[in-house]
């Protein structure tokens, strides 16, 4: 079993940056993917990017070019660099890793 704990998240204006973080701990050699969803009030919770323990990554497109994610050498936590931030980034963001999941952390993205 893995535990997920996120956090770096928070109230921002819109063009700002944010940084995720999440840190995995328990049965970390059995996960391969690492990844971000994030769930807006009233909408279903949505793919934002992930990355395999190769390095590959996938984004959804709205994010892709404001979003990097990124992950440390021995698989146990796993970024979100979320620049150019918008209103309609605001979510709670989750970290996800195979089918483990973290919390959450709000984003926030106003004036």
């Amino acid at each position: 079993q893995v535990q997920l704990v996120e956090s770096g998240g928070g109230l921002v204006q819109p063009g700002g940056s944010l940084r995720l973080s999440c840190a995995a701990s328990g049965s970390v050699f059995s996960i391969n993917t690492m990844g971000w969803y994030r769930q807006a009030p009233g909408k279903q919770r949505e793919f934002v990017a992930d990355i395999t323990s190769g390095g590959y990554t996938k984004y959804q497109d709205s994010v892709k070019g404001r979003f990097t994610i990124s992950r440390d050498n021995i698989g146990k936590a796993v970024y979100l660099q979320m620049n150019s931030l918008k209103p309609e980034d605001t979510a709670v963001y989750y970290c996800k890793a195979e089918i483990n999941w973290g919390q959450g952390t709000q984003v926030t993205v106003s004036p």
